[in-house]
């Protein structure tokens, strides 16, 4: 397994909101739901994207223009606005929870439910979008959302979803399970889109996903990547890297953007969070420990607290 393979293993929608929204023109909403992640396929007609005040890029970055079979993903917590033109006020926002508000009298009831997750002014508006969201941060590994830009689209000139029609047709039905498989399609546009993404020339691809290349670097990120319980050191990394102790740590510093050690730390952190939020896995904190590299929950337990700020057990809370 690849590095990047692994960290896309981090995606778990547990319950996610999935709508097809439907506009009649001029129209705007303001997204204010802080969810860590949403992604959005353009059917019918186009759409701008504003990136909003308080985000990574401090509400300074272009506007962005999506048309149909266009994917659009933005990262939260920060707000953004999608609307028909940039010059159109917002006419609702969605906060929290997915609640949304009009913004003034004359936009009460402008935008509503039109059906099984059908929502918006019509359901033939000639505007309409395929929305999924990611309703909590841990359902998305911290080091995948680190690598994301605030807002990013995938043109359908240069990347043509082959899940769109699926996830279109599954989106308004409403059968046993149904909720379960549009959590495990979003899982999947979510993986498919990124890597689209991050092979194209103008991504701004992390510093991990570059160092694969590297010969050196690249060997050392799979073998920890493999076998995360191995008690490595740098001596060992080196030494089936091909390279001396200095010339790894020094390498592996200046392409990843810290030291091996700090990476599997991380790593292997990062990990046990995932497992951690499997409620259906059954392990204990002790097997999770063992399983990623720590010889005892209280060792796991002490680093997990110092990165995340909790225990393990009232992280799985």
């Amino acid at each position: 397994m690849d590095v990047f393979a692994g960290l896309l293993e981090g995606p778990r929608a547990r319950g996610a909101f999935m709508i097809r929204a439907s506009f009649e023109l001029p129209w705007a909403v303001r997204i204010a739901d802080e969810a860590p992640l949403t992604v959005m396929i353009m059917v019918e007609g186009d759409a701008w994207i504003l990136p909003g005040p308080g985000g990574a890029d401090g509400g300074t970055g272009e506007p962005l223009h999506i048309r149909p079979g266009d994917i659009a993903i933005a990262r939260g917590p920060a707000p953004y606005v999608c609307c028909d033109d940039p010059a159109t006020a917002p006419r609702a926002e969605i906060g929290p929870g997915q609640v949304c508000r009009p913004l003034g009298p004359e936009h009460a009831g402008r935008y509503r439910d039109l059906g099984v997750r059908e929502w918006g002014e019509s359901p033939d508006g000639p505007a309409q979008m395929l929305i999924g969201t990611y309703q909590m941060r841990g359902e998305i590994t911290t080091r995948l959302l680190d690598a994301l830009p605030p807002l990013l689209v995938l043109p359908t000139e240069v990347w043509q979803c082959p899940l769109t029609p699926l996830v279109a047709e599954e989106i308004v039905k409403d059968e046993p399970g149904q909720e379960v498989v549009l959590d495990r399609l979003l899982d999947l546009l979510l993986i498919a889109s990124l890597r689209a993404w991050f092979a194209r020339p103008e991504a701004d691809a992390p510093a991990w996903y570059r160092a694969l290349g590297d010969p050196v670097v690249g060997r050392a990120l799979r073998l920890v990547q493999d076998d995360p319980a191995h008690p490595w050191s740098v001596a060992e990394l080196a030494a089936r890297s091909g390279v001396s102790r200095a010339a790894l740590a020094r390498r592996f510093t200046d392409l990843v953007g810290e030291p091996p050690m700090t990476y599997l730390t991380g790593w292997r952190l990062a990990l046990a969070a995932d497992a951690l939020r499997d409620g259906d896995s059954g392990l204990t904190v002790a097997a999770i420990a063992r399983r990623v590299g720590y010889g005892s929950a209280f060792a796991l337990s002490s680093a997990f607290k110092r990165e995340y700020g909790v225990s393990p057990q009232e992280y799985r809370s």
